[in-house]
């Protein structure tokens, strides 16, 4: 391609074509490039945006990066690098705020509450969201264990702890795999059932 994005026809342009008809008809390449802005000699927005995508495999690798960390990529810089990390943090924000008062008894509402920003660890970390009588959100504990990348180190003193401290009614844990695989390991059966006999003792539903 090689053109500046500026050099090539408005109907082509990246900025042009979202806010004449939306950002939906967009590739990957193209969103990624209007965060960019600019490329720099020999290579426009689109074609660092491609490199880039190529670099990481998806959008969902990509995410993961902190903006320090896409800064040091070539073509990008500071200013850049956290253009495109405040992006991928909107979006989480965004998702997050469509289910935050909805009762959460229904599977997909956790997923739409913590996917997106699951999807952008690297390591299992373990979420506690506690919740009230009407089983609607009150406290959402944020990385209450950290762990390696196939396992989180939790224990119940810490969860059922929590889950008291905020006067829970009940509660879900959610965890993430970064492998992609959500299958349960043994560890996590194990320490389900742990959590449930604590609960059980304490009158808080494990939801």
């Amino acid at each position: 391609m090689s053109l500046r994005i500026h050099d090539l026809p408005e109907s082509d342009r990246p900025r042009e074509r979202l806010l004449e008809q939306g950002a939906g008809v967009l590739s990957d390449a193209e969103l990624l490039a209007i965060f960019i802005n600019t490329g720099f000699k020999g290579k426009n927005a689109i074609e660092l945006a491609q490199e880039i995508l190529e670099k990481y495999k998806n959008l969902r690798s990509l995410s993961r990066r902190s903006g320090k960390e896409l800064s040091e990529e070539q073509g990008l810089g500071p200013a850049k690098g956290a253009h495109i990390a405040a992006a991928f943090e909107l979006g989480v924000r965004a998702a997050r705020e469509q289910v935050k008062d909805q009762r959460m008894d229904e599977p997909q509402l956790v997923y739409d509450l913590l996917g997106a920003d699951m999807a952008q660890l690297n390591q299992e970390v373990l979420h506690l969201l506690v919740l009230n009588t009407r089983m609607k959100l009150v406290h959402h504990e944020k990385k209450l264990t950290q762990g390696t990348l196939n396992e989180s180190v939790a224990h119940p003193r810490d969860i059922i702890g929590c889950a008291v401290k905020h006067n829970a009614h009940a509660f879900i844990l959610a965890h993430n795999h970064p492998s992609g695989d959500p299958s349960p390991s043994e560890a996590d059966r194990q320490l389900t059932r742990r959590i449930r006999d604590a609960a059980e003792l304490m009158r808080i539903i494990f939801a």
